[in-house]
C-alpha cells in the first residue's frame, strides 16, 4: 500500500509556492505609485471613482478593501499595489493545483498513484509555478497597481475551477461549478476582458469529457460552437442586457411620459421574471440541460453587476469621473470604448484611404445617436448632430482582416511590406507636367534616392491626381504574421524563456528590445557581434540571458504532452492561442504602440511556463529507463530547478525590484510645486496627468491646482467637471454654457477667410458662440458648424491686472507687452482648444496659468510659445515677449532665474540618484525635462553674473541624475560648459571624460559590425560621432586646449573608421 500522502503534499506545496511568490513580490512591490495608469487605479480605486473606459469595477472595489489597511495616506498606494501582489500569488497558488490535476491525470488516469509518480508530479509543478513566478512580464504585473495581475488570476482560477467541473462532471452536483465558473466570468469584465479568453479551454474540456469518441466532423463543429459562444458572452448578452436598459428607460420616459429609472426599474423586473419563469418551467419539465443554461446566464449576470459600481459613483459626481457614465445608455457606450473609436477588425478601412479621401458615393453615415437627461421637460435629449456625422471613406480601400488600418503609421506600414502601387488618375492623363513629376518620382525612388517617408508625402500630395491601390491581402497577412505575431507576440515569449536584450523599447533594430539567450553564436546569427558591447548595454538590468533552458524544457513539455495526450495538449494549446495569438488579432497593434505590450499576454506565458512541468516529467520518465527513478528524481528536480526557476529569479530580480523606486511621486510632486496657488495646469498625457491626480486625490497634495487634461477637455463631461469646484480648486472660469459645448456641438470650428485683419480674441470667442446663422457654414454632409473668420488673433493686455496679480516678478514690468498677438496655424479650431482660449480670455491673469510642456505641437500652447515663462517644469503663460528659438520646448520661455531656483532647490528627489532602485526608462526618459530645464536654470544664473546659484544647480543636477544611471550624454554638455564657466575645470573635465568614454564604446561596437550593418544604421552612428564632437568641443570653447588636443586626437582615430560616412575631422 502506497503510504506517500499525496492530497497532503499537494495542499502544502501549493500553499508554499504561494508563499514564495507573496514573499518575493512583497519584497519587490513598489511602496508608491507608478508611471502610466497606475495612479489613476490607485486614485479611483480607494476613492471608488470612475476610471477610464471600459473600467474595471472589482479591481476598483478590492482595491479600496485593501486601502482600508494603509496606516497612512502616503502608504494607501502601497495596499492597492498588494492588491497586484495577492492576485498574483494566488495565480502562482492555482496554476501549481491545476498542474497536479493534469499530471496526474496524464501520467496514472483512474490508477493508483506510486510514490515517485506523486513526488515527480509534485516537484515538476512546483518547478513550472515557480518559473512562472519569475518570469519577466508576470512579475512586472505582479508589482503595480494595474488590471493584468488580477485577470491573470481570474484566468488562473477559471481555468482550475474548469479542471474541477471536469472532474465532478459525472456527479449528479457536478453542474456547481460551472455555475461558479459562470460566476467568475461575470466578475472577471470587472477586472478585464481578457479574462474571458480561458472560456474555450474550459468549452474543451467539457467537450472531451461528454464526448469519448471524436471525428473530424464533431471536433470542427465543436471549435465553431465554443467560439459562437464567446462571441455571445461578449459581444452580446452583455451589450444588449445594458442596450435593453437603455433602450427601454429612454422609450418609457420619452413616449410613455414615465419620470427617470423607470424604465431601468421595469427592465430589471423583466429580467427577474423571465429568468424565474424559465428557472421554474424548465424544472418543472425536467429540462435540466436548459435550467442550467439559463442558471449560468443568470450567474454571469450576477458576476457583471458589479458594474453598478460605475453608474452609482458616476451620479456621486466623483472628482475622476470619466465619461460620467451615469445611465444605462452612457453605460453601454462606456463598455463599447465608443470615446476611442471603432476598430474594424474583420472588414474595414486600410491606412491607403488617407490618399484616396472619402467614398464617392456614400462620404457619410450617419453616428449613434447620444441621449442625455434634460430635468427641464423630463425627457431625454439628443445632444449629437447624428445623422451623416461620421466620414466614409473610400470603400474601393476597405478589405477583409485590415492590419494595417492606422493613418498615423503609413511610413511604417510601407516598410514593412512594400509601398502602394499607383497610377495617374485618367483624367488627369493629358497633364504633360504631372506626367514629368511622376516620371522623375519613379526613377528616383528607383535609384534609393527616396525612402518611405518620401514616399508617404508624395502620395498625400498628389492623392488626388492618382489612383493609390490598397494593400493587398497578402500584405496584410505579411504584415500580421511579421510584426504582429512575430515582433509583438514571439519576441515576447522568448522574452520571458530565452532572455531579453534590455529595457528600451524596440523599434525594429538590432540594439534594443530583441530577445537574447546568452548563447553568443546563437545571438549573432540574429542580432548582429555581441562583441565589444558597450557598458550601457553590457549593464543594462533589463539585459536577462536565460540560454534557451526555460524555453527547452516547454518545448520539451509540449512534445511530450501532445504524445501522451492529444486532447488534454489540445486544451492547453487553446488557451495558449486564445491570450496569445487571437488576442493579437483583436488588439490589432500599430508599428510602433507608445510602449512594449507584454503584460497584456501573461495568460499566453501562463500556460507556456505550465508546459515545463511536462517537461520535467518528460526527462525524469526518459531518465528512468536507464537509472533508478528514486537516483533520477533528484537529478532531475534538482538540474530543473537551477535552469529555470532559480535561474530566472538571480537574472530578473535586478530590474523587477521597486521597492525603493518612487521616481514617478517625486516628477509628480515637481509638476505641482512649480505652480503657483490657485494655478490652472493644462497636460497632454498619461504620466503628466494620472500621478498628479494620485498627488491631489490620494495625499492630498496641491488640491489648490486646477489640472486640466486638454485631451479629455473635448468632450462635455469633462468640461461641466472643470466648471465645477473641486477639493480646494475653485472652477475654470468660462463663458460658454452647456447648452453651446454639449455633445457634438462646437466640436470644430473651421477657417473661413472674411478678413485678413487680426480679431480681438474676446469678439472672436463671441462670435464662434453665436447661434445665428450667418455665424455659420454648411458643410457637405448638411450640417451647420461654427467657424472664424480670421486666424490672426489679438489679446488685450490689462497691465494693472498683470501687477496687481503679480504675474511675473517686478523686473519684467517694463517688459509687459500691450497684447499677446499668435496665430492660429490650423484649419480648424477643436473645442479643447476653443476651451482653453476661453479660459485665457475669462481669466484676466487672475489665476496663474500653466502648461506642463513635452509636446513640439504649437496647439498644445495654444499658439503662444513666444508668451511663455518657464517656472522648474511647467511653462507659465505671461504677457512678456520671449521669441520661441526652435519648435522645441527644450528652447521656449523666459526664465525668472531667482524665482525658478527656489522652486528647484526644494524639489524632493526622493531615490532618484541612489544606486538602490532601479531606473526604468520611464524613469530615464523623464531626465530630458529635467536636465534641459536644469541646464536653462544655469545658464540664465551665469549670464547673470550668479555663479555660486549656477555651481548649485549643476551639482543638483549630477547628484539627481548622475551619468552611469540616466543616459541621454548630449544633455550633459550645457552643464560641463557650466562648470568651465563657474571655474569647475576638474568637475567639467570629469564629465565630458565618462561621457567620450560612453560614445567610444558605442563607436568601438558599431566598428564591429558589417558595412551592410553599419548602413542599416547610419543615423544612429553618425549621431554618436557628431554628439563626441560637440562635447569635445565644449572643451575647445572654454578654451580647455590640454583637454582638447588630447581627446581630439583619438576622437580623430574613431572618426577614421568610419570614413565612409564623411564625417569631418576636428
Amino acid at each position: 500500500m502506497n503510504s506517500f500522502n499525496f492530497k497532503k503534499w499537494n495542499t502544502i506545496l501549493g500553499w508554499a509556492t504561494f508563499m514564495i511568490a507573496l514573499i518575493t513580490y512583497s519584497l519587490t512591490v513598489e511602496p508608491t505609485l507608478s508611471f502610466w495608469d497606475c495612479g489613476e487605479y490607485i486614485a479611483t480605486s480607494a476613492n471608488l471613482e470612475v476610471g477610464h473606459p471600459p473600467g474595471a469595477p472589482l479591481f476598483q472595489m478590492l482595491g479600496a478593501f485593501f486601502a482600508m489597511f494603509a496606516l497612512s495616506a502616503d502608504k494607501i498606494a502601497l495596499m492597492v499595489n498588494y492588491l497586484s501582489v495577492f492576485s498574483s500569488a494566488f495565480t502562482i497558488l492555482f496554476m501549481f493545483w491545476s498542474l497536479t490535476i493534469l499530471l496526474k491525470k496524464l501520467i496514472v488516469g483512474e490508477k493508483e498513484l506510486s510514490t515517485n509518480n506523486a513526488v515527480m508530479i509534485l516537484g515538476s509543478a512546483v518547478i513550472a509555478s515557480l518559473s512562472f513566478t519569475f518570469t519577466d512580464s508576470f512579475w512586472y504585473n505582479a508589482v503595480e497597481a494595474e488590471v493584468y495581475a488580477m485577470a491573470t488570476f481570474l484566468i488562473a482560477l477559471l481555468f482550475w475551477l474548469g479542471l474541477r467541473w471536469e472532474q465532478e462532471f459525472e456527479t449528479p452536483r457536478g453542474n456547481k461549478w460551472l455555475l461558479i465558473i459562470s460566476l467568475v466570468i461575470g466578475l472577471s469584465f470587472g477586472v478585464h476582458f481578457m479574462a474571458l479568453l480561458t472560456f474555450p479551454a474550459i468549452g474543451f474540456l467539457y467537450f472531451f469529457k461528454k464526448y469519448k469518441t471524436v471525428t473530424v466532423k464533431s471536433f470542427l463543429i465543436a471549435n465553431v460552437v465554443i467560439i459562437v459562444i464567446l462571441l455571445f458572452i461578449f459581444k452580446l448578452l452583455l451589450p444588449y442586457t445594458l442596450a435593453f436598459f437603455g433602450k427601454t428607460e429612454i422609450f418609457m420616459v420619452n413616449s410613455l411620459g414615465m419620470p427617470f429609472n423607470s424604465g431601468t426599474i421595469f427592465a430589471f423586473i423583466l429580467i427577474i421574471a423571465a429568468f424565474y419563469f424559465g428557472l421554474n418551467y424548465t424544472k418543472k419539465k425536467g429540462h435540466v440541460f436548459y435550467n442550467t443554461l439559463i442558471l449560468s446566464t443568470l450567474f454571469i449576470l450576477i458576476g457583471f453587476s458589479t458594474w453598478m459600481m460605475l453608474p452609482i459613483r458616476a451620479n456621486a459626481n466623483t472628482p475622476i469621473n470619466e465619461n460620467k457614465p451615469s445611465d444605462a445608455a452612457e453605460v453601454l457606450a462606456y463598455y463599447n470604448r465608443e470615446q476611442y473609436g471603432e476598430q474594424k477588425l474583420f472588414y474595414g478601412p486600410q491606412f491607403s484611404d488617407t490618399y484616396s479621401g472619402l467614398d464617392p458615393v456614400t462620404p457619410y453615415l450617419d453616428d449613434k445617436p447620444n441621449y442625455e437627461r434634460d430635468y427641464k421637460t423630463g425627457k431625454y435629449v439628443i445632444t449629437n448632430d447624428y445623422k451623416n456625422a461620421k466620414q466614409n471613406t473610400d470603400d474601393a480601400h476597405k478589405a477583409f482582416l485590415p492590419r494595417m488600418w492606422s493613418n498615423e503609421h503609413r511610413e511604417n506600414y510601407m516598410i514593412f511590406t512594400e509601398p502602394l502601387e499607383f497610377r495617374i488618375n485618367p483624367e488627369y492623363a493629358h497633364e504633360d507636367e504631372l506626367v514629368q513629376i511622376v516620371t522623375e518620382f519613379r526613377k528616383a525612388y528607383e535609384a534609393g534616392e527616396v525612402d518611405e517617408a518620401d514616399y508617404d508625402k508624395f502620395l498625400k500630395g498628389y492623392g488626388e491626381y492618382l489612383i493609390v491601390d490598397k494593400p493587398t491581402f497578402i500584405n496584410n497577412m505579411k504584415f500580421m504574421i511579421q510584426y504582429q505575431f512575430g515582433y509583438m507576440y514571439v519576441r515576447y515569449l522568448l522574452w520571458n524563456f530565452v532572455g531579453r536584450q534590455s529595457d528600451v523599447q524596440g523599434k525594429y533594430d538590432n540594439t534594443n528590445g530583441n530577445w537574447l539567450s546568452g548563447i553568443n553564436f546563437i545571438d549573432e546569427i540574429f542580432i548582429g557581434t555581441q562583441k565589444n558591447l558597450p557598458s550601457d548595454m553590457q549593464n543594462n538590468k533589463g539585459r536577462n540571458t536565460y540560454f534557451f533552458l526555460p524555453f527547452i524544457l516547454a518545448i520539451i513539455g509540449m512534445v511530450f504532452h501532445a504524445k501522451k495526450d492529444i486532447k488534454s495538449f489540445y486544451v492547453l494549446l487553446v488557451l495558449f492561442l486564445f491570450t496569445g495569438l487571437a488576442l493579437k488579432v483583436y488588439l490589432n497593434e500599430r508599428p510602433f504602440e507608445p510602449r512594449e505590450r507584454d503584460y497584456a499576454l501573461v495568460g499566453s506565458f501562463y500556460v507556456f511556463a505550465m508546459w515545463i512541468a511536462y517537461g520535467v516529467y518528460a526527462i525524469f520518465d526518459t531518465l528512468k529507463k536507464y537509472i533508478q527513478p528514486k537516483a533520477a528524481i533528484p537529478v532531475v528536480l534538482g538540474l530543473s530547478l537551477v535552469a529555470s526557476p532559480v535561474l530566472l529569479a538571480a537574472e530578473n530580480w535586478d530590474d523587477h525590484d521597486r521597492s525603493n523606486k518612487d521616481t514617478a511621486y517625486t516628477m509628480a510632486k515637481a509638476y505641482l510645486d512649480s505652480c503657483e496657488p490657485n494655478a490652472i495646469l493644462f497636460t497632454i498625457g498619461d504620466n503628466d496627468t494620472f500621478p498628479l491626480w494620485y498627488m491631489q486625490e490620494i495625499e492630498g497634495y496641491r488640491t489648490d491646482v486646477r489640472i486640466v487634461n486638454t485631451s479629455l477637455f473635448m468632450t462635455d463631461w469633462y468640461i461641466d467637471q472643470m466648471k465645477m469646484k473641486t477639493h480646494n480648486s475653485e472652477p475654470i472660469p468660462s463663458s460658454f454654457n452647456r447648452e453651446q459645448y454639449k455633445g457634438s456641438h462646437r466640436d470644430y470650428s473651421l477657417y473661413v477667410e472674411r478678413t485678413k485683419d487680426p480679431l480681438l480674441l474676446d469678439d472672436m470667442l463671441k462670435f464662434i458662440a453665436l447661434e445665428d446663422e450667418r455665424a455659420k457654414i454648411t458643410l457637405n454632409n448638411g450640417r451647420k458648424i461654427n467657424y472664424f473668420p480670421s486666424k490672426k488673433v489679438i489679446y488685450p493686455i490689462d497691465k494693472a491686472a498683470v501687477i496687481k496679480n503679480k504675474v511675473v516678478s517686478e523686473k519684467f514690468y517694463d517688459s509687459i507687452v500691450p497684447a499677446i498677438e499668435f496665430e492660429i496655424k490650423d484649419d480648424a479650431l477643436y473645442k479643447n482648444r476653443l476651451m482653453m482660449l476661453d479660459i485665457v480670455n475669462q481669466n484676466n491673469w487672475k489665476r496663474p496659468i500653466y502648461f506642463t510642456g513635452g509636446s513640439f505641437g504649437e496647439d498644445d500652447y495654444l499658439w503662444m510659445k513666444d508668451y511663455l515663462q518657464l517656472d522648474g517644469m511647467c511653462f507659465k503663460l505671461v504677457p512678456v515677449k520671449t521669441p520661441a528659438e526652435s519648435p522645441s520646448p527644450m528652447k521656449m520661455g523666459q526664465i525668472d532665474s531667482e524665482k525658478m531656483f527656489n522652486i528647484v532647490m526644494k524639489w524632493d528627489w526622493g531615490n532618484s540618484g541612489k544606486p538602490i532602485i532601479y531606473h526604468d526608462p520611464e524613469t530615464r526618459k523623464n531626465s530630458i525635462s529635467y536636465r534641459t530645464n536644469l541646464a536653462r536654470l544655469m545658464e540664465t544664473l551665469i549670464n547673470e553674473g550668479k555663479l555660486d546659484k549656477a555651481e548649485k544647480v549643476i551639482d543638483l543636477a549630477m547628484e539627481k541624475m548622475p551619468i552611469q544611471y540616466f543616459e541621454y550624454y548630449s544633455l550633459l554638455e550645457p552643464f560641463a560648459a557650466g562648470y568651465y564657466e563657474v571655474g569647475k575645470k576638474d568637475k567639467a573635465r570629469a564629465i565630458l571624460t565618462e561621457v567620450i568614454k560612453k560614445y567610444q564604446e558605442n563607436l568601438k561596437f558599431y566598428s564591429g559590425w558589417k558595412p551592410s550593418e553599419q548602413n542599416f544604421s547610419a543615423m544612429d552612428i553618425v549621431t554618436d560621432i557628431e554628439q563626441y564632437r560637440g562635447i569635445l568641443q565644449v572643451a575647445q570653447t572654454a578654451e580647455d586646449l590640454e583637454f582638447y588636443n588630447k581627446e581630439k586626437v583619438k576622437f580623430n582615430n574613431f572618426n577614421k573608421t568610419f570614413q565612409r560616412f564623411g564625417r569631418k575631422m576636428e
